[in-house]
Protein backbone atom coordinates (compact mmCIF):
# COMPACT_ATOMS: atom_id res chain seq x y z
CA UNK A 1 0.00 0.00 0.00
CA UNK A 2 1.08 3.10 -1.01
CA UNK A 3 0.83 6.20 1.52
CA UNK A 4 -1.52 9.09 0.50
CA UNK A 5 -0.01 12.31 1.93
CA UNK A 6 3.56 12.66 3.73
CA UNK A 7 1.45 13.43 7.27
CA UNK A 8 -2.34 13.22 7.92
CA UNK A 9 -4.64 12.77 10.97
CA UNK A 10 -4.13 9.02 10.73
CA UNK A 11 -2.96 6.67 8.10
CA UNK A 12 -4.37 6.82 4.79
CA UNK A 13 -3.20 4.79 1.95
CA UNK A 14 -4.09 3.04 -1.40
CA UNK A 15 -2.89 0.33 -4.19
CA UNK A 16 -4.39 0.05 -7.94
CA UNK A 17 -4.25 -3.05 -9.87
CA UNK A 18 -5.69 -3.73 -12.84
CA UNK A 19 -8.87 -5.00 -11.13
CA UNK A 20 -9.49 -1.75 -8.50
CA UNK A 21 -8.56 0.97 -6.84
CA UNK A 22 -8.73 0.52 -2.93
CA UNK A 23 -8.10 3.76 -0.62
CA UNK A 24 -7.88 2.83 3.25
CA UNK A 25 -8.31 4.69 6.10
CA UNK A 26 -6.81 3.89 10.00
CA UNK A 27 -10.53 5.10 11.32
CA UNK A 28 -14.14 6.07 9.32
CA UNK A 29 -14.11 8.76 7.00
CA UNK A 30 -17.34 10.59 6.69
CA UNK A 31 -18.50 10.20 3.11
CA UNK A 32 -20.85 12.27 0.74
CA UNK A 33 -21.18 9.91 -2.77
CA UNK A 34 -23.28 9.00 -5.76
CA UNK A 35 -21.32 5.44 -5.72
CA UNK A 36 -23.42 2.41 -6.14
CA UNK A 37 -22.42 1.15 -2.81
CA UNK A 38 -22.53 4.39 -0.71
CA UNK A 39 -22.40 4.95 3.27
CA UNK A 40 -22.25 7.83 5.13
CA UNK A 41 -19.06 6.87 6.81
CA UNK A 42 -16.43 4.46 5.56
CA UNK A 43 -12.76 3.29 5.85
CA UNK A 44 -12.37 1.85 2.49
CA UNK A 45 -13.04 3.08 -0.59
CA UNK A 46 -13.30 0.87 -3.70
CA UNK A 47 -13.11 1.79 -7.79
CA UNK A 48 -13.56 -1.55 -9.33
CA UNK A 49 -13.42 -2.34 -12.85
CA UNK A 50 -15.89 -3.99 -14.97
CA UNK A 51 -16.35 -5.24 -18.57
CA UNK A 52 -18.13 -2.83 -21.07
CA UNK A 53 -20.40 -5.64 -21.52
CA UNK A 54 -21.43 -5.48 -17.50
CA UNK A 55 -25.14 -5.73 -17.34
CA UNK A 56 -26.15 -7.86 -14.52
CA UNK A 57 -29.92 -8.20 -13.27
CA UNK A 58 -28.94 -5.95 -9.96
CA UNK A 59 -25.65 -4.28 -10.32
CA UNK A 60 -26.21 -3.40 -6.75
CA UNK A 61 -26.27 -7.51 -5.63
CA UNK A 62 -24.27 -8.08 -8.15
CA UNK A 63 -21.00 -5.96 -5.91
CA UNK A 64 -21.93 -6.76 -2.79
CA UNK A 65 -21.49 -10.72 -4.05
CA UNK A 66 -17.85 -9.28 -5.70
CA UNK A 67 -17.22 -7.39 -2.19
CA UNK A 68 -17.82 -10.74 0.52
CA UNK A 69 -15.83 -12.79 -2.42
CA UNK A 70 -12.77 -10.55 -2.17
CA UNK A 71 -12.87 -9.70 1.52
CA UNK A 72 -14.13 -6.22 1.61
CA UNK A 73 -16.71 -5.24 4.50
CA UNK A 74 -20.06 -4.74 3.41
CA UNK A 75 -20.84 -2.52 6.33
CA UNK A 76 -17.45 0.19 5.77
CA UNK A 77 -16.73 0.51 1.98
CA UNK A 78 -17.89 2.84 -0.68
CA UNK A 79 -17.96 1.22 -4.08
CA UNK A 80 -18.10 2.48 -7.50
CA UNK A 81 -17.80 0.36 -10.98
CA UNK A 82 -16.25 1.37 -14.22
CA UNK A 83 -15.55 0.45 -17.31
CA UNK A 84 -12.45 2.83 -17.55
CA UNK A 85 -8.81 1.02 -17.40
CA UNK A 86 -7.69 1.21 -13.49
CA UNK A 87 -4.16 1.52 -14.20
CA UNK A 88 -4.28 4.61 -16.76
CA UNK A 89 -6.02 6.67 -13.36
CA UNK A 90 -4.69 9.80 -12.38
CA UNK A 91 -4.06 10.92 -8.99
CA UNK A 92 -2.69 14.28 -7.64
CA UNK A 93 -2.40 15.37 -4.04
CA UNK A 94 -2.33 19.16 -2.59
CA UNK A 95 -1.07 19.74 0.88
CA UNK A 96 -0.96 23.14 3.18
CA UNK A 97 -1.92 24.84 7.21
CA UNK A 98 -5.60 24.05 6.23
CA UNK A 99 -6.28 20.87 4.85
CA UNK A 100 -4.55 17.89 3.23
CA UNK A 101 -6.09 16.85 -0.55
CA UNK A 102 -6.06 13.94 -2.97
CA UNK A 103 -7.75 13.00 -6.03
CA UNK A 104 -8.22 9.78 -8.35
CA UNK A 105 -9.80 9.72 -11.26
CA UNK A 106 -10.63 6.87 -13.46
CA UNK A 107 -12.10 7.87 -17.01
CA UNK A 108 -13.48 6.38 -20.25
CA UNK A 109 -15.46 8.61 -22.60
CA UNK A 110 -17.60 6.88 -25.09
CA UNK A 111 -20.93 7.64 -23.22
CA UNK A 112 -20.23 11.24 -23.47
CA UNK A 113 -23.43 13.29 -22.75
CA UNK A 114 -24.63 16.95 -22.14
CA UNK A 115 -26.54 17.61 -18.91
CA UNK A 116 -29.94 20.44 -19.98
CA UNK A 117 -30.51 18.72 -23.45
CA UNK A 118 -33.60 16.58 -24.33
CA UNK A 119 -31.82 13.11 -24.46
CA UNK A 120 -34.00 10.22 -24.51
CA UNK A 121 -34.31 8.46 -20.94
CA UNK A 122 -34.12 4.61 -19.71
CA UNK A 123 -35.07 2.72 -16.83
CA UNK A 124 -32.63 -0.33 -17.35
CA UNK A 125 -29.02 0.30 -15.99
CA UNK A 126 -26.65 2.49 -18.28
CA UNK A 127 -23.70 1.08 -19.64
CA UNK A 128 -20.09 1.48 -17.05
CA UNK A 129 -18.73 4.57 -19.86
CA UNK A 130 -18.31 6.23 -16.45
CA UNK A 131 -15.49 9.41 -15.45
CA UNK A 132 -15.19 8.43 -11.37
CA UNK A 133 -13.48 10.91 -9.05
CA UNK A 134 -12.29 10.40 -5.64
CA UNK A 135 -11.58 13.12 -3.15
CA UNK A 136 -9.88 12.85 -0.21
CA UNK A 137 -9.44 15.54 2.32
CA UNK A 138 -7.79 15.33 5.33
CA UNK A 139 -9.58 18.86 7.06
CA UNK A 140 -13.16 19.50 8.70
CA UNK A 141 -15.96 20.83 6.63
CA UNK A 142 -19.47 21.38 6.75
CA UNK A 143 -22.37 19.11 5.71
CA UNK A 144 -22.82 21.67 3.56
CA UNK A 145 -19.39 22.63 2.44
CA UNK A 146 -19.48 19.07 1.71
CA UNK A 147 -22.29 19.47 -1.11
CA UNK A 148 -20.35 22.29 -2.35
CA UNK A 149 -17.12 20.71 -3.00
CA UNK A 150 -19.34 18.19 -4.96
CA UNK A 151 -20.78 21.13 -7.78
CA UNK A 152 -17.07 22.74 -7.44
CA UNK A 153 -15.29 19.30 -8.52
CA UNK A 154 -18.04 18.59 -11.35
CA UNK A 155 -17.79 21.85 -12.89
CA UNK A 156 -14.06 20.99 -12.88
CA UNK A 157 -14.46 18.04 -14.40
CA UNK A 158 -17.12 19.40 -17.10
CA UNK A 159 -14.47 21.86 -18.02
CA UNK A 160 -11.47 19.96 -18.51
CA UNK A 161 -13.94 17.57 -21.18
CA UNK A 162 -14.75 21.24 -23.26
CA UNK A 163 -10.90 22.06 -22.90
CA UNK A 164 -10.17 18.16 -24.55
CA UNK A 165 -13.29 19.20 -26.68
CA UNK A 166 -15.28 16.05 -25.78
CA UNK A 167 -18.46 15.54 -27.83
CA UNK A 168 -21.48 14.10 -27.44
CA UNK A 169 -23.36 11.61 -30.46
CA UNK A 170 -24.92 14.70 -31.49
CA UNK A 171 -21.56 17.03 -31.55
CA UNK A 172 -22.25 19.18 -28.57
CA UNK A 173 -19.67 19.79 -25.89
CA UNK A 174 -20.12 17.46 -23.41
CA UNK A 175 -20.76 17.96 -19.42
CA UNK A 176 -19.66 14.84 -18.44
CA UNK A 177 -20.76 10.54 -19.30
CA UNK A 178 -24.51 9.04 -18.40
CA UNK A 179 -22.54 7.34 -15.18
CA UNK A 180 -20.95 9.73 -13.83
CA UNK A 181 -19.47 9.18 -10.23
CA UNK A 182 -18.08 10.94 -6.95
CA UNK A 183 -16.57 10.44 -3.60
CA UNK A 184 -16.13 13.17 -1.38
CA UNK A 185 -14.43 11.76 2.30
CA UNK A 186 -13.34 13.42 4.42
CA UNK A 187 -11.65 12.71 7.93
CA UNK A 188 -13.01 15.83 9.62
CA UNK A 189 -10.12 16.50 11.58
CA UNK A 190 -9.61 20.29 12.05
CA UNK A 191 -6.20 20.99 10.54
CA UNK A 192 -4.68 24.51 11.84
CA UNK A 193 -8.00 24.70 13.79
CA UNK A 194 -9.76 25.39 10.81
CA UNK A 195 -13.42 24.38 9.83
CA UNK A 196 -14.53 24.77 5.97
CA UNK A 197 -17.84 26.20 5.45
CA UNK A 198 -17.64 26.76 1.93
CA UNK A 199 -15.55 25.10 -0.85
CA UNK A 200 -16.80 27.34 -4.00
CA UNK A 201 -13.73 27.88 -6.30
CA UNK A 202 -12.95 30.77 -4.72
CA UNK A 203 -11.90 29.64 -1.32
CA UNK A 204 -8.89 27.79 -0.58
CA UNK A 205 -10.16 23.99 -0.36
CA UNK A 206 -12.33 24.47 -3.14
CA UNK A 207 -9.70 26.14 -5.58
CA UNK A 208 -7.59 23.19 -5.04
CA UNK A 209 -10.44 20.70 -5.61
CA UNK A 210 -11.62 22.47 -8.99
CA UNK A 211 -7.66 22.58 -10.01
CA UNK A 212 -6.62 18.62 -9.43
CA UNK A 213 -9.98 17.65 -10.85
CA UNK A 214 -9.31 19.24 -14.04
CA UNK A 215 -5.63 18.41 -14.18
CA UNK A 216 -6.58 14.98 -13.16
CA UNK A 217 -9.50 14.46 -16.34
CA UNK A 218 -7.50 16.61 -18.59
CA UNK A 219 -4.24 14.31 -18.40
CA UNK A 220 -6.62 10.71 -18.84
CA UNK A 221 -8.15 12.97 -22.11
CA UNK A 222 -4.81 13.67 -23.35
CA UNK A 223 -3.81 9.54 -23.34
CA UNK A 224 -7.10 8.11 -24.40
CA UNK A 225 -8.64 10.93 -26.74
CA UNK A 226 -4.76 11.74 -28.94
Amino acid sequence: MNTVFTASSWPISYQANPEYLVIQSAQPLQVLTSAIIGKEQATTIVNRHVPKSYCPVSPRQETQTWLKENGFSLTDTVTLLTAAYIERGTFQTRENEFFRLAVWTTAGFGNATRAGKKIATHTWNPLPGTINIIIVIDGSLTSYAMVNAIITATEAKSAALQDLGVKDQDGHLATGTNTDAIVIASTQQSIGRYLHEYTGILSPLGSAIGELVYQTVYQIGLQELF
